[in-house]
Parts: structure tokens; sequence; C-alpha cells
């Protein structure tokens, strides 16, 4: 897109939306960049609040203007649509800010679910707060929390990691990373790369409890609950899974944690009496497969305790 942003005349379009078979006005909208959440699947699932923002926007920032049209379509909404992802972003942020400096009304909103959560939102939302320009958020669905109700693990404590690398060696290299966090993780997936994204956590993090949550708030929803080694078993023999996917690991058993600390002690003390401190460090985590950095400090630990 070349050239700045500019607003629709005030006559051009009705700012209202359809809900209901009933038409309703849009409430006026401050000016600003407005952060919508909307629908991961079901349409239903969108706020009053977030239909009369997006119909009284200037504009509507969409990461795929395709999938945004069909959402403001069934609900009646005019607005214009312009393309913001992660191929044009930085072409298009400066354009932005500028209409936003000139009392610009924006919408921002994603494919699915709530922006910013692994898609490019962050940076232009950083840049709109690093100038002092006002931003709202309109709260709604997010896959992450759909999934993490559904699953049946803990959810005092979670975290969100978005997708894993796609060769196997750099997912094993992070999820070692991850693996002492004491709280559920999640993840995005790809449906081709499922299988074996759980055969490497399996691998890693042992017979820990899961869950594969697919197609949330759509007719074919589905959650399959099971430890890693029977879920990836059991898609690695399944037809290839479809559509939006969210799988969910439990935390670490708080006596496994302690007794894997035990044998990490245990391994540094043995190499210590034998070889230099950073040759112990190497040799354990090889051996281990915990973080270099994980087992250099807990060896300094070691060495510094009489």
């Amino acid at each position: 897109m070349s050239g700045p942003i500019s607003a629709p005349p005030a006559t051009g379009r009705a700012l209202s939306y359809t809900a209901f078979g009933l038409r309703a006005e849009a409430e006026p909208l401050a000016p600003g960049l407005h952060i919508v959440a909307t629908p991961i699947g079901n349409l239903k699932d969108i706020s009053f609040r977030a239909l009369s923002t997006l119909a009284a926007a200037d504009a509507v920032l969409a990461e795929d203007t395709r999938t945004s049209k069909t959402l403001l379509a069934h609900y009646g909404i005019a607005t214009p649509l312009l393309p913001y992802h992660e191929h044009n972003a930085a072409q298009m942020r400066p354009k932005i800010l500028e209409k936003l400096r000139q009392g610009g009304k924006l919408a921002l909103i994603s494919d699915a679910g709530t922006p910013l959560v692994s898609d490019p939102g962050y940076k232009l939302v950083a840049e709109v707060v690093g100038e002092g320009l006002p931003v709202t958020g309109i709260p709604g669905p997010s896959a992450v929390l759909a999934a993490l109700v559904l699953a049946g693990l803990p959810t005092d404590r979670f975290f969100f990691e978005g997708f894993l690398p796609p060769k196997s060696a750099g997912r094993k290299a992070r999820l070692t990373e991850l693996a002492a966090i004491p709280g559920t993780l999640v993840f995005f997936e790809s449906p081709r790369r499922l299988a074996e994204m759980l055969s490497d956590a399996g691998a890693v993090l042992g017979a820990r409890p899961g869950a594969v949550a697919r197609e949330l708030t759509k007719y074919y929803e589905n959650v399959r609950r099971g430890s890693l080694p029977e879920l990836a078993a059991h898609y690695a023999e399944a037809e290839e899974a479809r559509g939006e996917i969210v799988v969910l690991i439990g935390p670490p058993d708080a006596s496994a944690a302690a007794a894997q600390g035990d044998t990490l002690d245990e391994a540094l003390r043995a190499a210590l009496e034998k070889v230099s401190l950073k040759e112990a460090v190497a040799q354990v985590a090889a051996a281990s497969g915990q973080p270099r950095r994980v087992v250099y400090a807990r060896a300094l630990e070691l060495t510094r305790t009489p």
C-alpha cells in the first residue's frame, strides 16, 4: 500500500452493525489504537463493544483481510480493511503512527483471537505507547485460555511459548530449557508437525500429562488428553490432524524435579573430582541434556559450598 492512511468521508458509510437481525448505531469512538479480540472460530463469540469499535473505527488493521472480511460482513460492518502483517509491518507502522498523531481511530485485529499473541502487533503497540499515543484494549476470545480451561491440567500457573522450532534438534533444546518451569506449558503447533512435536516432548519431558486441543469453539472441537507418549503414539498413527492446534503439557512432578536435582549434583561432584570445572560442566550437560548454563550455575554453587 502506498501513501498515507486516510479516513473515509464521514458520510461515506454507516457507522453501525447488525446483531440478532437488528441494526445498531455504533457508539462514538475515542481517537487512538483499539486492540480488538475477535472469535477464534464461532462468530457468535464477539462482544457488543468489539462490534461497536469495529464499526466506528476509521479503518481496521487486519493480519489477513480475506479472513477478516467474513467477520465484518457477517455483522454488516462496512469499515475499510487495511493489511497489517509481518511482511508489510515495517512499511505500514510509520503511516499508522502518523494517522494516530492526527487523531485517527484505528482498530487492530488478528486472524482470530486476541491480537499480539503470536502475531506482529507487538511492535506496533510498542511504538504507539512509546510516542504516548492512546491504546485501548477490547478483550475477548483467546485460544490459549480456551484450551487451558478445557485441558484438565493445572491453571494456577502457565507459560505460553507459542510455536517451538520446526526441527527436532531445536525443539528438544528449547523443551529442555522449559522443563523446569513449575506450571502448565502451552504451545501452538502445525498439524503436520504435531506427532513429531509430541514425540520430542515425551523424549525430553517424560510421561507428563498433556492435552491436544483442536478446532476450539468450532463444530468439530476436540480435546484429547493423555500422557505425552500416549498422545505421540495416537497422532503418529492417526490421520493428520486439521485446523488450529494448541498443545498443553502439565508441570513437572515436584518429587521428580527434586530427584533430578540430586542426580545432577551427584554427577557434578563426581566429575569435579577428576576434571576442571569447565570440563565437568561440559560432560554433565552432555550426559544429562540439561542446558549448559543451568549446569554451570549449579556447579558454581557446589564449589562455593564448604
